[in-house]
């Protein structure tokens, strides 16, 4: 590249389902079924892509009952655009929603992979250990 960053644009709106499968696979999330994204990605409380030149290249969600619970969810970057600011770009647009919708006391979480705990701690979140620990159950249809 010479020098010029790229001009990503953000979109307050969820990933079409096909960008949403690519893009959790791509950036090393867990791979979700088109059926499952069909039936999930309505059910989006606040969502942002990221995108370059009309291609999506970053997403994240929030989902939630719009009162006491949301849950950060789907924060994924193509690799080959990692490293430039869009996953603070993306959390920033999303807690911008929390402040501004969410109603005193709401309870806001996520699941921290890895190195992202340090980007998430920009904004607030804070290991719940040992008070409480995330727990999960996976549905297997197999």
């Amino acid at each position: 590249m010479s020098g010029v960053e790229p001009d990503y644009t953000l979109h307050g709106e969820a990933p079409s389902v096909d960008d949403y499968c690519r893009l959790r696979v791509i950036s090393g999330l867990s791979p979700k079924s088109r059926e499952a994204a069909l039936i999930g990605l309505p059910n989006t409380v606040c969502g942002v892509t990221v995108t370059l030149d009309g291609k999506a290249v970053g997403m994240g969600r929030i989902v939630g009952d719009r009162g006491c619970f949301y849950q950060v969810v789907d924060i994924a970057v193509d690799p080959a655009h990692q490293a430039r600011g869009l996953g603070k770009r993306i959390m920033a647009a999303l807690m911008d929603h929390v402040a501004a919708e969410a109603p005193d006391g709401a309870y806001v979480s996520l699941i921290a992979d890895g190195p992202a705990k340090h980007l998430y701690a920009k904004f607030g979140f804070e290991p719940v250990t040992p008070d409480s620990i995330g727990m999960a159950f996976r549905v297997s249809r197999t």
